[in-house]
């Protein structure tokens, strides 16, 4: 997940701090109807804000939607959903009393969270109160986080499809390099896995910097990585890909550009130009995309959530727009399929199902050999384009197939960077 945050911080900071642990009611419950609450202890302030609160956005239209359809039927009850939010802005001692506050006050029935470091802070707790988690980052889940689910984004593990997609398309792109911040959580872990999937396809890296977030200066970066004569410049999970880009730009770059995403890529463009922006290749679709309607699609009405979402937020829309929402419309289905809104009885019946939904087609539980539990859910994940200034679908990859066949070489290079693995 790539991020340009300033301009978003600066215009959600104060609607942030608003919603921080407060409930969030969608309408006046009907009479005799009880209340499923679904809570997400997220960054809506700070630097993290664009990875968190568009996500409760999202859910909000999602839960207004399922709301005023009547609601949902578990067990034979009928249920409204309420939104319960809490603002850790990606502050460790705040995740954990948020969390907790969501168990023991606001009885929430599941916690969404970004992942991270903030989860190692919460699990120990949760675990212990058997609490029904879930991450954006699969490689969060371990042997001992039994009740946290990567169940949407598998982040780092859908990058592969982006190097599948640039062998077969652009046969001649031979050299690659690799710029992004060298954290554990995005950077290294995205990295080790672009050294993979570039392993794979016969691309070789010819350069990797990884920098720190004191970086001010990216320009002598940006001209020591491209006196490498690249044909692919990857961001991997950048922090940075406006400036990034601004460089690339300014530098007079001609080859291929290739990010984990590139959220509010329309600034991107205001600063360099459409031309520029154009092919660049990443992971996250805009749901007003006509291929999100095909059959196969586990989200209802993409397009129209989309237009929901731009309608009410027009500045807003982030990689996490769609998926907190999709983590929250997975945890009603298990609980549908469980007759029960009980964390235990509702992580039994998702992972009883070998080929639980996702959002772009059937997935499969994966991570033991890599994270020592099946945990995360993978399947098909798109590869994208900028295409007129616009997001486009290109093609679904199989991530899945892809780690049947490479896992080993994903290890190797995990091991290399010092990454937790099995």
């Amino acid at each position: 997940m790539g991020i340009t945050r300033r301009k978003f911080v600066q215009t959600t900071a104060a609607v942030g701090t608003l919603s921080a642990s407060t409930g969030l009611p969608t309408r006046v419950f009907a009479a005799g109807q009880k209340t499923i609450k679904i809570g997400m202890n997220i960054p809506m302030t700070g630097d993290y804000a664009p990875w968190g609160l568009p996500g409760l956005y999202g859910c909000q239209i999602v839960a207004d939607d399922i709301n005023a359809a009547g609601g949902v039927d578990i067990g034979g009850d009928n249920y409204a959903i309420e939104m319960v939010s809490y603002d850790h802005g990606y502050d460790i001692e705040k995740a954990l009393q948020g969390y907790k506050k969501m168990v023991t006050e606001d009885d929430v029935s599941m916690i969404m969270m970004l992942g991270g470091a903030t989860i190692g802070a919460v699990m120990p707790w949760g675990e212990r109160k058997k609490v029904f988690t879930t991450t954006l980052l699969s490689s969060d889940v371990t042997p001992d986080t039994e009740h946290l689910l990567a169940p949407v984004e598998n982040h780092p593990l859908y990058l592969v499809t982006i190097v599948e997609y640039l062998k077969r398309t652009y046969p001649n792109a031979k050299r690659a390099v690799i710029v992004t911040n060298n954290d554990v959580e995005y950077g290294l872990q995205a990295v080790a896995t672009f050294q993979a999937a570039f392993e794979v396809a016969g691309i070789e890296v010819v350069d990797i910097n990884l920098h720190g977030f004191d970086v001010t200066d990216f320009a002598p970066i940006v001209s020591s990585v491209l006196d490498k004569d690249p044909d692919i410049f990857c961001m991997a999970t950048s922090f940075y890909t406006t400036t990034l880009m601004e460089q690339l730009y300014h530098q007079g770059y001609k080859g291929l550009v290739v990010s984990s995403t590139l959220d509010y890529h329309e600034e991107v463009i205001e600063k360099t130009s459409q031309e520029f922006v154009d092919g660049t290749i990443h992971c996250f679709p805009s749901f007003d995309d006509p291929k999100l309607n095909e059959a196969g699609i586990d989200f209802p009405d993409p397009n129209g959530f989309d237009a929901k979402f731009r309608a009410k937020h027009p500045n807003d829309w982030s990689a996490v727009s769609w998926e907190y929402p999709a983590i929250m419309l997975q945890w009603i289905e298990g609980a549908k399929a469980a007759g029960s809104i009980e964390s235990e009885a509702v992580l039994s019946a998702l992972k009883g199902n070998p080929n639980p939904p996702h959002v772009y087609g059937p997935g499969k539980w994966w991570g033991k050999e890599l994270w020592g539990s099946d945990n995360v859910i993978v399947g098909n994940w798109p590869v994208v384009a900028i295409e007129g200034g616009k997001t486009r679908i290109k093609e679904f990859g199989d991530v899945a197939g892809w780690l049947d066949k490479h896992s080993a070489v994903l290890i190797k290079y995990m091991k290399e960077h010092g990454l937790r693995t099995m």
